[in-house]
């Protein structure tokens, strides 16, 4: 750890700094969990080893709770899972994820000692637990776990005081980084990092943090100098400063005093009206057309959640129609619709229109987010990919060559989901190369490779923003 120094940040408390200087896209220092854990939700669809989504588990023959890809995994994940499958069996059933995740790091440290190894520079008695911060809401359930640890920790396990027990469960509970399926899209677990909970929070951050083949990567955003403070955003920059700020203060229990939030910087964007020829929207206006817009993301939400796809495309379209006129491009309610026509459009292979909605999210989200900002490339991605989809090639190139620009600074050369845009980037650049050449024989050839071989249905939209936006977990 020789990138990084512990050091006394005013009005933060113990912080980390640069020791030399980086460049958009280093690694300042990479960290393997102390222990993690599958979210409940997903514990029979991931592997409890490696963290993989497969269509088909192995699932433990003793506990009958734990699942693996095959014996390779479940051998590699016995040694953590031992005392746990003995606990499951003697409980009778499997406790919630952050009563496994308690239990796991506690016999890691049972075994191992407060250092489990030569990179940590923090233990867990040091980190900060927030129990005298809680409200009386999340206290009761913070207690009603605590109980149910007591009775799943096993009486042949070494006995703790409820105060050390209480201090990890307050630990994870502020400081728990969700794990990621094997693509990077979706949140499927939870672990500890110590040395990613002394990194501090800024809404416009120098670095960002992503999971990489089972390790956390602290990664530079831009230019850091030797001496600077390290930080990463523990919040979305799309939510307004009052809303970034309320969700600090009850989730992480500090005040942000960033310049940002200070500032109130481009909530003016957020919530704007649409300028056209020098005009603008009256205050009463825009109001209204963002209460219209707030009702309708409800409706669109249920809708989505029950899987009336074209219900959804319905309740978006009236929204649009009486809204975009209206709101500016950079509204975040407006760009919320857009993402989501966009999404559902391309599940529905409606792909021109999709692409249409996915272009006009892209540019709403460069006015707002970091240029390196990892959503913005993720949003990026996925315009191209539907660009390409709709036959759109040098739009769709050009937004992928975008999206490959930011993860590499934000995800790396090795990150999986890096590794499938690469490859998208070279397959759009030759298709580019034979449209540029004869734009009628590119679209015959297109043609007739999808009268061959169909575009298959899409997955179900999801959100891809939702696992980068969503990094630190907490427990609802």
């Amino acid at each position: 750890m020789e990138n990084v120094a512990i050091f006394d940040s005013p009005g933060k408390g113990r912080g980390l700094k640069a020791t030399k200087e980086f460049w958009a896209g280093d690694v300042i220092f990479s960290e393997a969990s102390i222990s993690a854990v599958v979210f409940d939700s997903l514990a029979e669809r991931i592997c409890h080893s490696c963290f993989r989504r497969q269509e088909k588990l192995q699932r433990c023959g003793q506990c009958k709770f734990a699942h693996y890809c095959d014996r390779t995994c479940q051998r590699a994940g016995w040694a953590e899972h031992k005392q746990e499958c003995s606990a499951i069996k003697t409980y009778g059933k499997a406790p919630n994820e952050n009563i496994r995740l308690v239990a796991r790091i506690m016999w890691r440290l049972d075994k191992d000692g407060s250092v489990v190894s030569d990179m940590q520079l923090t233990t867990l008695e040091e980190l900060e637990d927030h129990i005298e911060d809680m409200q009386e809401d999340e206290l009761k359930e913070f207690k009603v776990d605590i109980h149910n640890f007591l009775d799943y920790w096993p009486r042949n396990s070494k006995q703790h005081t409820i105060d050390v027990i209480s201090h990890v469960f307050g630990v994870i509970n502020c400081n728990g980084f969700t794990v990621s399926d094997q693509r990077g899209l979706q949140a499927v677990g939870v672990g500890l990092f110590p040395n990613l909970c002394l990194v501090n929070h800024d809404c416009w951050p120098n670095c960002t943090v992503i999971l990489n083949h089972g390790k956390i990567e602290l990664r530079a955003l831009g230019k850091i100098a030797e001496g600077e403070e390290l930080m990463v955003s523990y919040v979305d920059y799309m939510n307004l400063s009052e809303e970034r700020q309320r969700l600090l203060k009850t989730q992480y229990f500090f005040d942000c005093t960033c310049e940002h939030c200070k500032n109130k910087t481009k909530d003016d964007l957020k919530m704007g009206g649409r300028e056209v020829d020098g005009v603008k929207p009256s205050e009463e206006q825009v109001k209204e057309a963002t209460d219209y817009c707030f009702e309708m993301l409800d409706k669109m939400d249920k809708a989505r959640l029950n899987g009336d796809y074209h219900d959804v495309v319905k309740i978006c379209r009236a929204c649009i129609e009486k809204t975009e006129p209206i709101l500016a491009d950079t509204h975040i309610y407006l760009l919320r619709i857009w993402s989501t026509m966009s999404e559902v459009q391309a599940y529905l292979q409606y792909f021109e229109e999709a692409a249409d909605y996915a272009h006009k999210m892209v540019d709403g989200y460069m006015k707002i987010y970091h240029p390196n900002n990892a959503a913005l490339g993720m949003a990026a991605m996925r315009a191209g990919v539907t660009h390409w989809q709709a036959g759109l090639i040098e739009v769709g190139h050009g937004m992928i060559c975008k999206a490959y620009g930011i993860l590499m600074i934000t995800h790396g050369p090795t990150h999986p989901i890096t590794k499938d845009l690469e490859a998208m980037r070279m397959q759009t650049e030759m298709e580019l190369r034979m449209f540029k050449q004869n734009e009628y024989v590119y679209h015959s050839m297109r043609e007739a490779a999808l009268k061959n071989k169909p575009m298959t249905m899409m997955h179900e939209p999801k959100s891809m923003e939702e696992g980068i936006k969503n990094l630190f977990h907490r427990k609802k």
